[in-house]
């Protein structure tokens, strides 16, 4: 771990602060930090900024309640700026907005984000809007009992795919199971963040159990 002595700040005592949510990895807001507001953030588990407008310290969400937790905080290579990845308990902008990055400036035309988050938000708009035509509005149409009856049909073709050891068709097939189950999900109102906290204290658990093996 690298001591804040060991930072780079500028002229102005400050280094600039990438703001990363947890899940989503969706950049969420930029800002500056002194060593003082540093500190405090790693004493308290929450992002402090130094506002340089105000010239102030700005403990995010003291005001709004929109605190963020911080999960790690990394230095890049030249050790002149900061990646903080939290969890938020709201929107990062002052406007109200989940991230301060919201306004498109450009996008390719071959090449395409994707995300878990974002495929989620394209089965919620086909449950909220059933276009025609849609396979994803054909299910939530017909209810839960044909999502489960996908869900158990995509199961047992994964593990005919990894029986057969054919990687390339396992891969095929967890992709399907993997849509199936958002679509459940959706149609029953477990969100991405849901499973992420779940699978994360999963994890705190699986650790905890591998040290008392240890002693």
């Amino acid at each position: 771990m690298l001591n804040i002595d060991e930072l780079k700040f500028d002229e102005k005592g400050l280094i600039p602060a990438v703001v990363v949510d947890s899940v989503t990895k969706r950049v969420l807001t930029v800002a500056y930090m002194n060593r003082e507001s540093l500190q405090i953030s790693m004493e308290k588990e929450l992002c402090c900024f130094w506002s340089r407008s105000r010239q102030e310290l700005w403990l995010k969400g003291e005001t709004s309640g929109n605190f963020q937790h911080i999960v790690s905080i990394t230095a890049d290579c030249d050790r002149d700026a900061l990646v903080v990845v939290v969890e938020p308990d709201g929107p990062a902008c002052h406007l109200g907005t989940f991230s301060c990055f919201e306004n498109p400036v450009w996008q390719s035309e071959s090449r395409h984000d994707f995300s878990l988050e974002g495929l989620y938000q394209l089965l919620e708009g086909r449950k909220r809007d059933m276009p025609e035509g849609s396979y994803t509005s054909y299910l939530f149409e017909k209810g839960l009992d044909k999502i489960l009856k996908k869900v158990g049909e995509e199961c047992t073709e994964v593990i005919i795919a990894a029986k057969a050891e054919d990687k390339r068709e396992t891969v095929y097939e967890i992709a399907d199971l993997a849509y199936h189950v958002m679509v459940l999900m959706v149609d029953s109102g477990i969100s991405v963040e849901d499973i992420h906290r779940e699978l994360a204290s999963r994890h705190i658990i699986d650790h905890k159990v591998k040290q008392e093996k240890m002693t």
